[in-house]
């Protein structure tokens, strides 16, 4: 027999994990505990018609979406803050600001690193990732805020493919195919300075320190190196890797030393 609520939970979950909102947050923003999401999430739960509402704009997705359990996600870019989704296909937004700031940090890295034989598209995704992460942790709060998932080689931002063909359509950057030694390579040209005016103080600075730090291992390297973060270490295989879990980060990843006596 099929079940509604079930199926509706997981696919709460999976478009929760894939916008990267952890459940107290969403609980905060439905005004329940988090106890409820779980068992919104688990099936255990129904959602009021003012709930699901609610829930869809924390979400980003129109209700019908919402309510459709068999279409799956799709990545799409906004070009304004706010854009209605008229089209009935479910999609992930990455808003404006979002968008912006990404596309100034991927510049602020090539432009910096970029040039480097080892910087390909797979060293990108884990500077990205601990650029990313290293800031949630420092600041509790995110930087670019990207999606990123779980796979064999270390962690992914999903938005990624997205944005740098945007990117490459507005002749912001070029995407070339190489080779690092033996291996085929995809490099990215910058074609433009980033807009520092969008990247505050402690951002740069946070920018700096991973790349002082890893831009010289190759992919091999730096993704062996991912495979030891605890955000990794925690994550199934093919899920969303969340931002809390680097709070719980060990030496010589984590940055706030929680061993340490208060």
């Amino acid at each position: 027999m099929y079940d509604f609520s079930i199926a509706f939970g997981k696919r709460v979950k999976k478009l929760r994990e894939q916008t990267g909102i952890s459940q107290q947050r969403v609980a905060e923003l439905l005004n329940v505990s988090r106890p409820a999401i779980s068992q919104i999430e688990g099936g255990e739960r129904k959602i009021s018609a003012e709930e699901l509402k609610k829930l869809s704009e924390i979400l980003r997705i129109p209700l019908d979406s919402l309510l459709n359990l068999e279409k799956e996600p799709e990545i799409i870019l906004e070009e304004a803050e706010k854009r209605e989704v008229v089209r009935p296909q479910m999609r992930i937004s990455v808003p404006q600001k979002n968008l912006g700031k990404f596309k100034e940090v991927l510049l602020y890295i090539l432009n910096k690193v970029g040039s480097k034989s080892n910087i390909g598209e797979t060293v990108i995704y884990k500077l990205l990732y601990f650029i990313d992460f290293d800031f949630y942790e420092k600041y509790e709060e995110q930087l670019i805020g990207a999606t990123y998932m779980k796979n064999k080689y270390g962690p992914t931002p999903v938005e990624f493919k997205k944005i740098v063909d945007k990117m490459s359509k507005d002749k912001e950057i070029e995407k070339v195919k190489s080779n690092f030694f033996a291996y085929p390579q995809t490099k990215y040209l910058p074609l433009r300075k980033p807009d520092l005016s969008n990247l505050k103080a402690n951002e740069i600075e946070v920018i700096d320190d991973v790349l002082n730090k890893l831009s010289d291992m190759n992919a091999t390297q730096i993704s062996e190196y991912s495979h030891n973060d605890v955000p990794w270490l925690t994550t199934e295989d093919g899920a969303v890797i969340e931002y809390e879990s680097v709070f719980y980060r060990t030496p010589p990843y984590s940055l706030r030393g929680y061993g340490e006596d208060i």
